[in-house]
């Protein structure tokens, strides 16, 4: 998307749509617009009971834009309204789009919203059937500078990676598997100055000890890998380690999901495509923080060699695990990479990203990411980050006397706490595979990473929630 400044006048600017955020004193604010179009627009809009709800307006050639799309400020605030914007703007189709009521101070992040909003999957429509995207971008009421320039370009970057994570988890899983994931992270990142892609396949999985990635993957006819991603700039600061979830299709296992849960299951790699984004945007922006990232892509499915209920795995680090549920396999494959990433000589922080659990679906819906650490900094670092991303992250217990449901009968632990509290038990379950000497957080993404269908700011399909947010984290530590 080509975004360009200019202090023309709004009624002057040829374009497809005129884009106009406005607050509750809209009557005010469209005032001029009203004067230049003859009349008639705002009283046609308390007609209309215009409150909440975009609305497209053609301008009959009145003012140069075709039309204008006036999108209220509601208390979900600016961040929504950009998004909202930008899904409407493309859902109407339109190509070349001027945008009135963008703050100068926070540019950036609110074209990153409406960038968010703007984009659609339609990779199998008929070609009839899809939609134009958002081609061009025209910033009214502010003069090109290098301070704006490079707040666009910079939110170009960070847009488009989030993208590509939302292409990869919306892929279908005849497309998208292990070995399909790890060839499109080679293909976009190894490319980058400073980036190495190494893929451990299934033979190097399993003379490394990766017991729970073998595991899981070993009912399918797709082999799993590892895929580890390193970005190492000249001028580092600081050193860090993501980890991914990529799950490529989750059938349950031999713990069967019944059909209609599986018509989604191809999203369970929300985890990986966040990471691997996020990465992506750092070493093409070139922020100074090493970053080591660690994705267990694996097929769950079933098979006379799927893994069974009863299995006992010993992990490298010791921790012997029983298997009491083969739908829970996130945090079994998330073990091997939690491992593998604080092993990393200089790493002082672990995030990890999964679509782990439904108790986090249930008590956090599909605005939010649930936030698991001890780490009370750590906790207000990345809400921080995310706040400023408008991606909902909300801290939810690490409540360590709540092991006691993880406790296993023939070896330390299981890898199920049982109904209650089971967004947290998952991530006490991680936390056994997490050295005391890195600051760690789990990242619950399992809703907010993907939307059954569409919203006014969000088209059906993956979100790629917390790319950005995770990118903006670690800027902040540079």
């Amino acid at each position: 998307m080509k975004v360009t400044f200019s202090t023309a006048k709004p009624a002057d600017v040829a374009c497809d749509a005129l884009v106009v955020i406005v607050g509750d004193a809209w009557r005010e604010e469209l005032a001029g617009l009203d004067a230049a179009m003859g009349g008639g627009l705002v009283g046609w809009l308390e007609a209309e009971d215009f409150d909440s709800s975009a609305r497209s307006v053609p301008t009959f050639g009145r003012i140069a834009p075709r039309n204008l799309l006036l999108v209220p400020c509601g208390e979900k605030g600016l961040a929504m309204a950009f998004a909202k914007a930008g899904r409407t703007a493309r859902a109407s189709g339109y190509e070349t789009v001027a945008l009135l009521g963008l703050p100068t101070d926070d540019a950036g992040a609110l074209l990153e919203q409406f960038r968010a909003g703007s984009y659609a999957w339609e990779a199998y429509k008929a070609e009839k059937d899809r939609t134009p995207p958002v081609d061009g971008l025209i910033v009214l009421g502010a003069e090109a500078s290098p301070g704006l320039d490079a707040a666009a370009a910079e939110a170009d970057v960070r847009s488009r990676w989030q993208d590509w994570s939302r292409d990869l988890v919306n892929a279908p899983p005849a497309d998208l598997y292990p070995e399909t994931l790890a060839q499109k992270a080679y293909e976009a990142l190894s490319g980058i100055d400073g980036v190495s892609v190494d893929v451990w396949d299934l033979d190097r999985c399993k003379d490394e000890g990766l017991v729970g990635l073998v595991a899981v993957g070993q009912g399918s006819t797709r082999p799993g890998c590892l895929i580890h991603v390193a970005y190492r700039p000249a001028n580092a600061t600081r050193h860090i380690a993501f980890v991914g979830k990529g799950v490529t299709f989750d059938s349950g296992g031999l713990s069967l999901k019944p059909s209609a849960a599986m018509q989604t299951m191809r999203c369970d790699m929300g985890g990986a495509a966040v990471v691997l984004g996020a990465i992506g945007a750092l070493a093409e922006l070139g922020v100074p923080v090493s970053v080591d990232c660690f994705v267990g892509a694996v097929e769950n499915m079933n098979d006379g060699n799927s893994y069974k209920l009863g299995d006992i795995l010993r992990y490298r680090n010791g921790v012997t695990v029983e298997i009491h549920n083969t739908d829970a396999e996130g945090r079994l494959v998330l073990a091997d990479c939690l491992i593998n990433a604080c092993a990393v000589e200089g790493v002082d922080t672990v995030i990890d990203a999964a679509t782990l659990t439904g108790a986090c679906v249930i008590a956090l819906g599909e605005d939010f990411t649930g936030m698991f650490t001890h780490d009370d900094a750590l906790a207000r670092e990345l809400q921080e980050a995310s706040d400023a991303c408008g991606d909902g992250l909300w801290r939810l217990p690490l409540h360590n006397p709540y092991s006691e449901k993880l406790k296993g009968k023939w070896s330390q632990i299981k890898n199920v706490g049982g109904r209650d509290a089971g967004a947290t038990t998952a991530a006490l379950f991680l936390q056994h595979f997490v050295t005391e000497d890195v600051r760690w957080c789990h990242l619950d993404v399992a809703g907010s990473s993907w939307r059954d269908s569409a919203t006014k700011a969000w088209a059906p399909g993956g979100t790629g929630q917390m790319v950005r947010s995770l990118a903006t984290w670690v800027a902040s530590l540079a």
